[in-house]
C-alpha cells in the first residue's frame, strides 16, 4: 500500500513537467530576489532561475519595483500571501503553516487555528519580521515604496506544493502549484558512495539526513547514542550526514559532511530515508519512491510528518519518545513490509 501510494503521488508530481514547452517568442530580462538565503530556499529557487536562463532569458538578482511581480512561495501555500491576492483560505479546514489536526477539525481545533492564523499574521507583519526587513530595505533604497504596497502588486504566485501531497483547496488562476519543481532523476554516484550502497547486498542501505538547517552534530548526546547503538544492531549499511567527528561508530555506518541527496534517494538499494521531513526532502522522497522515517524538529516539519503517517509513506516518531528498540522496530517494519 505504501509503495502504491508513492507511485500515485510520483505520477502526479511528474505529470506537470512531462510536456514539452514551445520556444519563447522573445527573451526577457527577469530580476529575481531571494530574500531568504538558506540552502533549502536556494534549492527551490535555482532550478527556476536555471530553467529561465536555459530558455534564453536573462536572470539577474537586484531589487526592482514598478514591474511585473512574481512570487515563489517555498513553504507551500501561505495563507497570508493568499489573502493578499484576495483568496482568503478558511481556517476551519485549511491548516496553518506549522500545525495540522485530525479531520474533520473539532470546534476547538477551528478556534485555535483561527486565532493562530490571525495572531501570527499580525505578529509577523507588525513586529517580528517585516519591520526589520523594511528598515534594511529603506536604508538601501530610500525612494522605494513600502514592501506591503509592493506586495499588493503581485501578479503571480508559484507555490511549492501539489494537491497530491497536501490538502485540496480553491486557488486562483494567479496561484500555480509547482511542487517538486526542483526534483530530477538521479545522477551516477561517485565511486565510493556507489560501492558502499551496491555492496550492501539485499539488506540495503539506510540514509540519514536532517537537512541543511539542523545539524546532526547538534543532536543531544542521549539521542545521538540511541542511533549509534541502534545502527550497530542492524544488518543494513547506513549513510549518515554528520557535520563533525563521531566516535564508537560501527563498521556498517558511513559518516560524511555533504551528500548528493537526490542521487542517493534514486538508488534502488536505498531502503529507508530517515529525515526531519522538510518540505523539499518530502517531495524528493516521493519523487524517488523512498519510504520515510520522519523525525520532525520544527516549523512545518511536524505537519509534513503527519502527512507521511496518514498517507502510509512511512513512520512518524517523536524525539522525546525515542528508544533504541523503537528506532529498530520502525526501520525493520518499513524495510520488511513497505506495503
Amino acid at each position: 500500500m505504501m509503495l502504491a501510494m508513492m507511485y500515485v503521488l510520483l505520477a502526479a508530481l511528474m505529470g506537470q513537467v512531462a510536456g514539452e514547452l514551445a520556444a519563447p517568442e522573445r527573451s526577457y530580462k527577469i530580476l529575481m530576489l531571494l530574500p531568504v538565503s538558506t540552502t533549502s530556499h536556494k534549492n527551490f529557487f535555482m532550478p527556476l532561475a536555471e530553467a529561465l536562463g536555459d530558455r534564453g532569458h536573462k536572470v539577474v538578482y537586484p531589487f526592482l519595483h514598478e514591474a511585473t511581480f512574481i512570487m515563489v512561495t517555498t513553504p507551500g501555500i501561505d495563507y497570508r500571501q493568499s489573502a493578499v491576492l484576495g483568496n482568503v483560505l478558511h481556517p476551519g479546514y485549511i491548516p496553518n503553516h506549522m500545525d495540522d489536526f485530525p479531520r474533520p477539525y473539532s470546534i476547538w481545533n477551528r478556534i485555535y487555528n483561527t486565532i493562530y492564523q490571525i495572531g501570527f499574521s499580525i505578529y509577523w507583519r507588525n513586529w517580528a519580521v517585516l519591520p526589520l526587513v523594511q528598515k534594511e530595505i529603506s536604508a538601501q533604497f530610500p525612494d522605494l515604496p513600502p514592501l506591503l504596497d509592493i506586495e499588493r502588486n503581485l501578479s503571480l504566485a508559484l507555490v511549492n506544493t501539489h494537491f497530491s501531497i497536501s490538502l485540496s483547496m480553491p486557488l486562483l488562476p494567479s496561484q500555480v502549484e509547482v511542487g517538486a519543481l526542483h526534483c530530477r532523476p538521479g545522477n551516477p554516484l561517485h565511486q565510493e558512495l556507489e560501492s558502499w550502497i551496491s555492496e550492501a547486498g539485499s539488506a540495503g542501505v539506510i540514509y540519514f539526513n536532517l537537512g541543511s538547517l539542523a545539524s546532526s552534530g547538534d543532536i543531544p548526546v542521549e539521542y545521538r547514542n540511541l542511533f549509534i547503538q541502534a545502527f550497530r544492531r542492524l544488518p543494513q549499511r547506513v549513510i549518515w550526514k554528520y557535520e563533525g567527528e563521531l566516535k564508537n561508530i560501527s563498521d556498517n555506518v558511513m559518516l560524511t559532511k555533504w551528500l548528493p541527496q537526490q542521487d542517493i534517494l534514486a538508488h534502488d538499494n536505498v531502503k529507508v530515508f530517515i529525515t526531519h521531513c522538510g518540505l523539499l526532502s518530502l517531495q524528493e522522497s516521493i519523487y524517488h519512491a523512498t519510504p520515510l522515517l520522519a523525525l520532525p524538529i520544527f516549523a512545518d516539519q511536524p505537519r509534513n510528518a503527519m502527512f507521511v503517517r496518514n498517507s502510509e509513506l512511512g513512520h512518524f516518531l517523536l524525539w522525546e519518545e525515542l528508544t533504541e528498540d523503537m528506532i529498530i522496530d520502525a526501520l525493520t517494519d518499513i524495510i520488511t513490509d513497505p506495503k
